[in-house]
Order: structure tokens, then sequence, then C-alpha cells
């Protein structure tokens, strides 16, 4: 699985989103493809509303990734190729 994290930042944790009970969401996705694309549409949208915000994408061990989550009860969502996401209008960068 592949998940988002600021540039340069790769170690000081992953993108996340709010859901509508404002709790971070972990976005894990299957293709690698559907990550870069997110991270082109999100940084794309940081740019318009708060300058550059540079985007890597990297590779997990995706079971450990969903045991760590639910270890630490932290929500996440895996983005199937037959998902469609975009990024929140006006979200925030989180490094969580």
């Amino acid at each position: 699985m592949f998940l988002l994290t600021l540039k340069g930042k790769t170690d000081d944790g992953a993108y996340a989103v709010d859901d509508d009970h404002g709790d971070k969401v972990l976005f894990l996705f299957e293709q690698e493809d559907d990550a870069v694309r997110y991270a082109l549409m999100l940084q794309n949208e940081e740019f318009m509303t708060h300058g550059n915000s540079d985007m890597d994408v990297i590779e997990v061990d995706g079971e450990l990734a969903i045991r760590t989550c639910r270890v630490y009860n932290y929500k996440y969502a895996v983005i199937t190729p037959n998902d469609f996401v975009i990024p929140p209008k006006n979200d925030n960068i989180s490094e969580d």
C-alpha cells in the first residue's frame, strides 16, 4: 500500500484528512498511481490556497499499517482502484 507524507518529512508523519467529526483519517492507497494522482490534486489545491506543499508517496506494508492503526485506535481508509477520492476544499496538511 501507499501513503502520503510531506516532501522531506517522511519520518514525521503521514498525510491524513479530517472526517465529519474532526477526527484524522489516514488514507492507504492500494495502487501507487492513485496515490500519486491524489498527491498531485492535493498539491494543486494547497498551492492555490496556501503556497507550495510538495508531497511524497511512500510504499508501506499494508498489513502492518492497518495493524498499527488498530493498536493506536487511529482511523484509516483503504482506497481501492474502484474508489474516487478528491482532496477536501481548504483542508490543511496534517502531520500525524
